[in-house]
């Protein structure tokens, strides 16, 4: 039983107001048992405090560390095709050393391609800070990509994904 299917004459008057009624099919108006569960604003009730319109602190990047992927970790990347059309080229590195020395190897490639670098592991706003003055031009945002891997069969990093393949 709902309000909607009650008789619309003995809804209060706010709600009158505010409701279009499509058909009515005659029938008991459900407002008792709502009153009863307390579900109806009652007019002596005084309005929810409402949410504060200010976050303690606006959220940073450190925040979000330290990110570690579940699902990715260091390794050797099988190139292999993929059909992605549209797709930004992507790269998910690490603060590791095959990521770290990946990233010098490929920056002029990565940056000509202006791809999108994806931190999978990093602890600090150091490290994350080092990265980036290791490869300055690019952008390295920190998230474990857990999801982008699954979809894509993903299980080891450094590796470069564009819409036409995934190589290391």
């Amino acid at each position: 039983m709902s309000l909607a299917s009650g008789c619309p004459n003995a809804w209060p008057t706010e709600i009158q107001r505010t409701l279009t009624v499509i058909e009515d099919r005659g029938g008991a108006s459900a407002l008792p048992y709502y009153r009863a569960l307390n579900l109806l604003p009652d007019a002596s009730d005084t309005p929810p405090a409402s949410a504060p319109s200010v976050i303690p602190h606006p959220a940073t990047e450190s925040d979000m560390l330290p990110v570690r992927s579940a699902l990715l970790s260091p390794g050797d990347v099988t190139p292999r095709l993929i059909r992605a059309p549209g797709l930004r080229p992507v790269f998910v590195v690490g603060d590791d050393p095959l990521s770290l020395a990946w990233l010098q190897r490929r920056a002029g490639t990565l940056r000509d391609l202006n791809a999108i670098g994806l931190v999978v592991h990093v602890d600090t706003r150091t490290a994350l800070d080092s990265m980036r003055r290791l490869v300055p031009g690019l952008q390295l945002s920190p998230t474990p990509a857990d999801d982008l891997a699954q979809r894509l069969g993903l299980r080891h990093y450094p590796a470069l994904i564009t819409a036409t393949g995934i190589e290391q």
